[in-house]
């Protein structure tokens, strides 16, 4: 599964999806700064259609707002 993680250092939304990926220990997300590197802007706006963070992109599908990706990740823990 492919797991990309489009977001922004200073958004406090990310910070909380960061927080938890941080407390699982997940290490299958790949994290895409979107002020920092302007084709993960572009790639953001084209393939999710919008520019709201944090974005995670499942197998190139995309899912917003940090509960629900929260939420997600907490339903697809690497730990069982």
């Amino acid at each position: 599964m492919e797991l990309k993680l489009y977001m922004f250092e200073t958004c406090p939304f990310c910070r909380k999806v960061i927080r938890e990926i941080e407390k699982e220990g997940r290490t299958d997300i790949a994290f895409h700064d979107i002020h920092k590197n302007e084709e993960d802007l572009r790639t953001l706006i084209e393939v999710g259609g919008s520019q709201q963070v944090p974005c995670l992109f499942i197998d190139g599908s995309p899912l917003y707002e940090s509960d629900d990706i929260i939420k997600w990740l907490r339903d697809h823990s690497q730990v069982r």
